[in-house]
């Protein structure tokens, strides 16, 4: 039954693309996130429907969509050089056999990455964009909310439909990418036209924002836990009355503690051990193997190079005695351990060219949303939605760069669609200035203008 329902719902969004192609491009982002062939037993599992919304996407948009106002941005350009640079680095790669399947997705993922703001023409598609990536997230986060509420959860505990836990299944990466939506979705609350924020929208916007900070509680994810801290500094400038929201956050803080489940403070205690955690332990030891590894290989190892660490850590316990306390160290050997992180990921397996090329591709889009957010800060009207959009856009990539420092989610491909959404509203407030001599429109904008 469940397969007949994700198959009449594709059925129908696919069907609604021969008509509006651009619903094409969101039936692949709904897949890409959702990923529902593996939620089925066989209709969708036994047919490449990826593959074919992707197709489909961008035939209709090379055969269909109008092309006259396209605008291409110098971060796509360095998106296809970060594709052809992984496809060079693949071809010398440690591990060739190993590298090649990771490669059979990644550069999936770059090409889709290049190819999405080509069709990001107006401000609909634009909200389109965000408002299928909360929605197809939030098909994940509500189901994680309610099992946290009803058992808690616990790390590596929490089953989110499915049982094989990679991709935005995976407790950490699920955390980050819930707590980096947060400012997206409350701009829908406040500045949406696709779903007006009437009281309906209100409430479903702060419920499933709710929902969104419950996973790091039910994964027990430090990851999550980072994230929420960022989440609430950078709205402490979004603000007005900064000292009531303080205050606020830190009685909600206190509020909660009582209500947290014990398996997810016992987790968030090892941030303060964690020499004696083993999982921080294996980091520590794995990053600086990284990188010692490419002081010697630059260009980085190519994709799973990681899978020839060789790495010796010790553990620090103190363990209470009767007398008082003692030192416990225990050395711990272990090899092919992953990056978990970002950073070194890249670092690893690209090397610099390849760290270097993917920082700029989120530093450059972070100061192009701060450029926009002040440009239109003081605008009114038909533009108010503007700054806010740029800032949150600017809010969910930093928090998903803090994300990255902990979990390896570089090619992750969740993240190049707000990266897309930050370059379609960047091209399309350049063609509406171009056009119509569209500045922004405020009072004390005027005046700065003039």
């Amino acid at each position: 039954m469940r397969d007949l329902a994700f198959l009449g719902f594709l059925a129908a969004l696919f069907g609604m693309g021969f008509r509006r192609p651009f619903l094409l491009v969101l039936a692949y982002v709904y897949i890409d996130i959702v990923s529902p062939q593996r939620l089925t037993y066989y209709l969708l599992n036994a047919v490449p429907i990826s593959l074919i919304a992707v197709g489909l996407a961008v035939g209709a948009w090379a055969m269909v969509d109008k092309k006259h106002d396209t605008r291409v941005a110098p971060r796509q350009g360095l998106i296809l050089l970060l594709l052809v640079y992984c496809w060079f680095t693949t071809g010398t790669a440690d591990f060739k056999l190993e590298a090649a399947e990771k490669w059979d997705w990644v550069w999936k993922t770059l090409a889709f990455a290049a190819f999405l703001p080509l069709t990001l023409r107006t401000r609909l598609r634009i909200e389109a964009l965000l408002l299928f990536m909360i929605l197809s997230a939030g098909s994940i986060i509500i189901v994680g909310g309610i099992k946290t509420l009803a058992s808690g959860g616990g790390y590596g505990a929490l089953n989110l439909m499915v049982s094989n836990n990679s991709g935005l299944y995976e407790g950490s990466i699920i955390s980050a990418v819930a707590i980096c939506i947060v400012p997206l979705i409350l701009w829908f609350a406040r500045h949406g036209t696709i779903f007006p924020p009437d009281w309906r929208v209100r409430t479903f916007c702060y419920a499933l924002v709710f929902a969104c900070l419950l996973m790091p509680v039910g994964t027990s994810a430090r990851t999550g836990l980072v994230c929420v801290a960022l989440l609430a500094v950078l709205m402490l400038r979004e603000v007005k009355r900064k000292g009531l929201y303080i205050g606020l956050c830190a009685l909600a803080g206190m509020a909660a503690l009582p209500l947290l489940p014990s398996a997810f403070s016992e987790r968030m205690n090892t941030i303060k051990t964690y020499e004696a955690d083993e999982s921080a332990s294996t980091r520590l030891a794995v990053w600086g193997w990284t990188w010692n590894y490419v002081k010697q290989h630059p260009f980085g190892g190519g994709f799973e190079a990681y899978r020839q660490n060789n790495i010796r850590y010790e553990t620090v316990k103190t363990v209470p005695t009767a007398t008082g306390t003692t030192i416990e160290r225990s050395l711990t050997v272990d090899k092919a351990r992953a990056y978990h992180s970002s950073y070194f990921e890249m670092l690893g397996e690209q090397g610099w060219p390849g760290l270097i090329l993917w920082l700029a591709i989120s530093l450059i889009g972070i100061v192009r949303m701060e450029v926009i957010r002040r440009r239109y800060r003081s605008a009114e009207g038909e533009q108010a939605w503007i700054a806010p959009l740029a800032a949150a856009l600017q809010s969910a990539h930093l928090i998903y760069l803090l994300g990255g420092a902990f979990v390896g989610i570089a090619f992750q491909s969740f993240i190049y669609m707000p990266v897309g959404a930050q370059i379609g509203l960047d091209t399309y407030l350049t063609r509406k200035r171009q056009e119509a001599d569209w500045r922004p429109m405020g009072r004390r904008a005027q005046v700065a203008v003039a």
